[in-house]
């Protein structure tokens, strides 16, 4: 039992520290929670980790694994996703003087809301609803063609689905290597892939509510965040689309 326990904490620490690093997905998420509310930034969130149980049943099947053995289709979904990430860019870049409640909200001053006020509320919250699952879709769309993803379930991914060990920190972007060998867990079990996706859910319930917290308190910081992500997107579809051309062209 403390063994399963430990190997689901690992999972968990595993699936946040993933999640974290600044990246598309994060970019996305931000620009949802700043510009449209808490709602639309952990839909965005549970669309990119809808993306990694789409991966997760494939890995599971062996799909993940056929498609690694032919790079011309895994650079023309690099491809796509870069084209994507340019769209969505664009369409942050759109957003940057926007606000959730400027953009789907009305002014308590505005004529008519006192004699229409019901109506006005449920209208509101029928466009929240459609901007949530706008979030939801982009970033699901975005997550299934982002390399990143593709790669992780490529390899580490599936070898969470096999008998081993596994050195969780070790693969955390950017700071991996200082962190190697400190915790190894087993691999194959479902504390761990329990665990991995559960962290996933810390993060994506949390960053949302922290933006909008920082939002409330910062009247300038939704501008912000939208342009930042409209460049991190913009930067990443150049570099997709760099290394598409490099494989289908070379």
């Amino acid at each position: 039992m403390a063994a399963t326990l430990v190997t689901f904490a690992a999972g968990v620490v595993f699936g946040i520290a993933l999640a974290a690093p600044p990246g598309p997905m994060n970019a996305i998420i931000a620009e949802e929670s700043v510009l449209r509310g808490w709602v639309s930034g952990f839909k965005a969130g549970l669309g990119a980790m809808s993306a990694d149980a789409v991966f997760f049943v494939l890995a599971a099947l062996g799909v993940v694994a056929f498609v690694e053995r032919f790079p011309l289709i895994r650079a023309a979904m690099v491809g796509v996703g870069g084209v994507l990430m340019l769209y969505f860019a664009y369409d942050a870049a759109s957003d940057v003087q926007s606000s959730f409640r400027g953009a789907v909200g009305a002014d308590e001053d505005t004529p008519g809301r006192a004699e229409g006020g019901a109506d006005t509320d449920a209208g509101t919250e029928a466009v929240t609803d459609v901007v949530a699952g706008t979030g939801f879709r982009k970033a699901f769309v975005l997550a299934l063609t982002n390399p990143y993803q593709i790669l992780f379930w490529l390899t580490i991914g599936v070898g969470l689905l096999r008998s081993g060990t596994l050195d969780v920190l070790a693969e955390t972007p950017y700071i991996g290597g200082s962190l190697a060998g400190v915790l190894v867990v087993e691999t194959g079990t479902m504390a761990l892939v329990a665990g991995f996706f559960s962290g996933i859910v810390v993060w994506i319930t949390g960053f949302p509510a922290a933006l909008v917290g920082a939002e409330r308190r910062i009247d300038a910081f939704a501008p912000v965040v939208a342009g930042l992500s409209a460049v991190v997107l913009a930067g990443f579809g150049v570099l997709f689309l760099t290394r598409s051309a490099g494989v289908l062209l070379g």
